[in-house]
């Protein structure tokens, strides 16, 4: 593969060709041309190269998926629709219900609060196109009949079609089932280790997002003095922040009820180290979104926010509300760029002195 990387379109050639090739094989010995090409698919997935194909075979995926589907469409037995309409409603609302339910109580016990478990899960309440590849590959070897193809294709075309206006209306169906989910909000010492209790010291800074660049602000700040409080959504961080000593939270921005849990009345300064277009607060106007939670907490310091180029912050500026904003990439570049021209200055000047006149 790293032979064929050095032309793109031989890499591309060459996938093609191994994918029928791994068909073929699956096909003659037996266990079917779609489960050769999905082992090839996976044995593609697994280089380093998979990126390249996949972006580059991604048209050519969306037009025969599209004969898939008709084919599907073509081989299907319509009268047998009406007969297995019970039983595909019964696997349909376990998809659409069970599926999501599984994996909040997943991400409970890893520590995530019920909202974050139930949006992920609505991203998995279907079944994919490949329960119709295998069920139809079934159906070839002989293991099920007509009906089992029916039933599933079914419970596919339901499942499917919710899926998509759940996924969209994803935040509003949180605000309904919120009651629903408080008993799932497994909110135990996972989660809450690193929280501090009601006697937490006075903040100056509150830091939302805790990688690469908020762990780092949040040591530099600490250096210049500032009693800084860190916030993410993710335990893992909150936990390997909290075992090193510093005053971090789990706690997800987007909730309303989060905010009046925060220092925010003695806080000078709030940072979202995150950056701004990967939140969305809400569906509409996710800035708005900020700095109304913002305040409406009687907060009276200032914001910053991190932007990722200078249109996204001309953006920020002109909404309002914002105070300043931070260019991690460019910052981190000038620093560099000051490190490295500041040194060159240095031999510079000690190559003048140890040079006789």
């Amino acid at each position: 593969m790293s032979r064929l990387a050095r032309t793109p379109e031989l890499l591309v050639i060459a996938s093609i060709g191994w994918a029928a090739t791994a068909a073929t094989i699956g096909d003659t010995i037996g266990l079917g041309k779609e489960l050769g090409g999905l082992a090839a698919g996976i044995s593609i997935g697994s280089t380093p190269y998979r990126d390249m194909v996949s972006a580059r075979l991604a048209a050519l995926r969306d037009f025969l998926l599209l004969f898939f589907f008709l084919s599907i469409g073509a081989t299907l037995e319509l009268s047998t629709l009406g007969e297995d309409f019970t039983r595909a409603i019964v696997f349909s609302l376990f998809v659409l219900v069970g599926n999501p339910l599984i994996v909040i109580l997943i991400m409970a016990w890893m520590g995530y609060r019920a909202r974050t478990g139930f949006l992920a899960g609505l991203t998995v309440a279907q079944i994919s196109e490949f329960s119709l590849i295998f069920i139809t590959m079934g159906l070839s070897l002989g293991h099920v009949d007509q009906s089992a193809v029916g039933l599933v294709t079914l419970v596919g075309l339901v499942t499917i079609a919710l899926s998509v206006y759940m996924i969209t209306y994803s935040h509003e169906l949180y605000v309904w089932a919120r009651p629903l989910l408080r008993p799932l909000d497994l909110r135990d010492g996972r989660e809450v280790a690193a929280e501090n209790d009601e006697q937490r010291p006075a903040v100056d800074v509150i830091v939302f997002g805790l990688g690469r660049f908020g762990s780092q602000l949040l040591r530099r700040l600490d250096d210049a003095g500032y009693s800084v409080l860190g916030v993410d959504l993710d335990p893992q961080a909150v936990r390997r922040l909290s075992h090193e000593g510093w005053q971090v939270r789990y706690g997800d921005v987007a909730e309303q009820e989060f905010w009046s849990e925060l220092p925010l009345v003695q806080a000078r300064w709030i940072v979202l180290s995150v950056p701004y277009g990967a939140i969305l607060l809400t569906e509409t106007d996710p800035h708005s979104g900020l700095i109304t939670a913002i305040r409406s907490h009687r907060f009276a310091g200032r914001v910053a926010i991190t932007a990722r180029d200078d249109e996204e912050a001309r953006r920020l500026k002109e909404s309002g509300g914002i105070d300043l904003v931070l260019y991690p990439f460019d910052d981190a570049a000038t620093a560099a760029a000051k490190q490295i021209a500041d040194l060159d200055e240095e031999l510079a000047s000690m190559v003048e002195e140890a040079t006789p006149t």
